[in-house]
């Protein structure tokens, strides 16, 4: 749950690094200034927050920013799927998700969010052996 500081500002929570961001808001009010969760990717009032699949969907950027996390990592050959790293409770249980499921599931996600910049988007992994592999491939 969202909750401001006493200035009125948001938790900074998406860390990597000293780079430091708000989740966007969730559901249809306003907290620290910021705009509701429909109005995140259009009110400039939103331009600091992380936005997550859930509220980026349906949305196109000229430039987009995807941050892959823990979740979804290149090892040696192939992209693996990790449940363990993943936060989502729709995605967590292994009683309601296959693991089969999990990872398509979270190529799904990741897909979605990578769709969003006409002109282009800016890729970052949060695991080391990862972002190497994608700054191979841009080279």
């Amino acid at each position: 749950m969202e909750r401001p500081r006493p200035d009125g500002s948001l938790v900074p929570d998406v860390r990597i690094g000293d780079w430091a961001r708000p989740w966007n808001l969730e559901g249809d009010r306003s907290v620290g200034g910021a705009p509701l969760a429909a109005l995140w990717a259009s009110d400039e009032r939103g331009f600091d927050q992380v936005g997550c699949v859930y509220t980026a969907q349906g949305f196109e950027y000229d430039w987009n920013g995807v941050l892959l996390g823990p979740d979804l990592v290149w090892r040696t050959d192939r992209w693996v799927a990790v449940r363990s790293a993943n936060h989502d409770p729709d995605f967590c249980s292994t009683t309601r998700v296959s693991d089969a499921d999990f990872d398509l599931l979270v190529r799904n996600v990741y897909k979605v969010l990578l769709t969003r910049g006409v002109s282009g988007i800016y890729l970052h992994s949060t695991d080391p052996e990862t972002q190497r592999f994608l700054e191979r491939l841009v080279g």
